[in-house]
């Protein structure tokens, strides 16, 4: 069986058709689902599906590419981590890609997250893109290794991922790996040890081929599972045992 650690249920391309992306679940032997959080304004959708869900999770954060939303506070978010299918604080982190000029607001807000992660002892989902450096110092100083988590949706260095497979971080791959145009990446993939990889599809972005360009959901985490297989040289069943036994080891999932 699969886990999709890391997808977006409460988005409107999903948010209709619940059945359907269940049954491609059942289907594809994906058993469980992390919805993730972007914003505390839209937390209360995240939640209620985990609450309705058995198989769906859900964390508590704010995306850094959320400029206009309201500022949050680490007690905030470790109120609202409380809740018994909160597993995760996130997603946090940097992105120097979509947003431009004084980025020290999202600096303060990853700090926030780490700090929040580390006071009610939940993991941090860390997007980070075009910001290995800083993200990498400010999980350092912030002793972001405490509270553990997934660098998800991996797009950087080999470097990066060493580094914060150090702090205890695992390494999530995203429907990205399938691409053709992806053979870094792939490299990257086949050098993180299965012990400290999951895998994700980041629905309903980022479908992986044949897909690609379709709306993605997390039945089709078997074809990112897949192609960590290839690239490793191993079955699929042992890439779903192990990433399931790690997600569930993370995230506290009995």
């Amino acid at each position: 069986m699969l886990v999709d650690s890391h997808c977006h249920l409460d988005f409107p391309e999903l948010a209709d058709q619940l059945d359907s992306v269940f049954e491609l679940m059942r289907e594809n032997q994906v058993e469980r689902a992390l919805c993730v959080s972007v914003t505390l304004e839209d937390f209360p959708r995240v939640r209620k599906l985990a609450e309705t869900y058995p198989q769906i999770h859900a964390s508590v954060g704010v995306h850094p590419d959320y400029e206009g939303v309201a500022a949050v506070t680490a007690a905030e978010l470790v109120t609202l981590a409380a809740h018994p299918k909160v597993v995760a604080i996130g997603e946090t982190g940097l992105d120097y890609y979509r947003l431009k000029g004084d980025l020290e607001w999202q600096r303060e807000r990853f700090r926030t997250h780490i700090r929040a992660a580390r006071d009610c002892g939940k993991p941090l989902i860390i997007h980070t893109r075009e910001a290995a450096n800083d993200t990498l110092r400010i999980m350092r100083e912030e002793g972001a290794g405490e509270a553990g988590g997934v660098m998800h949706c991996f797009t950087e260095s080999w470097e990066t991922a060493e580094a914060a497979i150090e702090m205890g971080f695992y390494i999530s791959f995203s429907g990205i790996v399938t691409f053709k145009n992806a053979k870094a990446l792939q490299e990257i993939a086949r050098r993180v040890p299965l012990e400290n990889m999951l895998v994700e599809t980041d629905a309903p972005y980022l479908a992986p081929v044949p897909y690609r360009g379709k709306i993605n959901q997390p039945g089709y985490v078997a074809r990112v599972a897949a192609e960590i297989a290839r690239i490793k040289g191993t079955t699929l069943d042992q890439v779903a045992q192990i990433t399931t036994s790690n997600f569930n080891q993370l995230f506290n999932i009995v």
